[in-house]
């Protein structure tokens, strides 16, 4: 696989096993890579909620639908020297500020009749010195946001073409001092050569900020490819709640991986058993552009293809 062409990723977050809408992006993720020449990469997103055992149940579910990747796996625990380096190199530039507000404070703000539509509002952007000592002697800890010089940012998208977004003071390491997600994101993309995220596309009205972000870091902006997600019987976005929508759920009821690629491909336009008959098959431009959305309890039974 050569280098020079870049690369793809997945990367989850081990806060649980995979349901099947995880697993279709997954294969999606991947058949962009392969398509293209390009590596295909994994990275644990383990800076947040981490289940005992699920990394490895995760990578076991990959495995088992016939997916592969290059090089050992990422994992962002392992990184957090270069996240305070991007911070520090922000903070440096003047471009970060405290912030103390609670959630709800947050919450409150953002939904106020006149409030910018779900943005943080920029509340603490001008405390003095003073302001900010009478806040940690109540024992409050400080976020550290970015300070944005812009309120929108347009990026290209596969599916949905060029994509104008909100760009707010997006948080860039929490009040535990965990480095949060828009940063990390960002410096492991660049720091990985991934030039291309292919996700869900409930993510992409978050995209704008981290790409404005890796411009403030004279960072590449990956090329993206927002996908449809799968939907419960209700239209709600999937979730373990409901019912047999992980691997093993589905192996309990008979139904193997190799169904269940069936069943995914078929989801995506495509015939195939397998990973590799589906990359053969696939075709992004025919890709549907409508949510998947699955029957009563998430069963497969009647998704399976002859």
């Amino acid at each position: 696989m050569n280098a020079s062409l870049g690369a793809g990723r997945y990367a989850p977050s081990p806060s649980g096993d995979f349901h099947l809408g995880n697993l279709r992006t997954a294969l999606l993720a991947w058949a962009f890579a392969r398509a293209d020449g390009k590596r295909f990469l994994l990275r644990v997103e383990d800076l947040d909620r981490v289940r005992r055992g699920a990394e490895q149940r995760q990578l076991d579910d990959l495995t088992a639908i016939g997916l592969d990747w290059d090089g050992p796996v990422l994992r962002q625990s392992e990184r957090l020297p270069h996240y305070r380096q991007a911070i520090d190199r922000l903070t440096e530039a003047g471009l970060t500020y405290e912030c103390f507000c609670t959630r709800r404070e947050i919450q409150q703000a953002t939904s106020a009749p006149h409030g910018p539509m779900g943005a943080y509002p920029g509340t603490c952007r001008t405390l003095t010195s003073s302001q900010r000592a009478e806040f940690r002697a109540q024992g409050r800890r400080a976020a550290l946001r970015l300070r944005a010089r812009r309120t929108q940012f347009e990026i290209v998208d596969e599916l949905h073409g060029d994509y104008l977004g909100q760009v707010d003071d997006v948080v860039l390491r929490r009040g535990d001092g965990i480095p949060a997600y828009n940063l990390a994101v960002v410096v492991d993309d660049a720091a990985q050569g991934v030039d291309q995220v292919v996700r869900g596309d409930d993510l992409l009205a978050s995209t704008p900020r981290q790409a404005y972000l890796a411009t403030l870091l004279d960072l590449p902006i990956p090329r993206y490819a927002h996908v449809p997600l799968v939907l419960n019987a209700t239209g709600a976005r999937l979730a373990k709640r409901d019912g047999a929508v992980t691997l093993a759920d589905q192996r309990e009821l008979g139904i193997t991986p190799t169904q269940v690629v069936t069943a995914l491909a078929h989801s995506l336009g495509v015939r195939a058993q397998t990973s590799a008959q589906f990359l053969e098959r696939f075709d992004r431009a025919r890709l549907p552009r409508e949510p998947w959305v699955l029957g009563t309890n998430g069963l497969l039974q009647h998704d399976r293809c002859p």
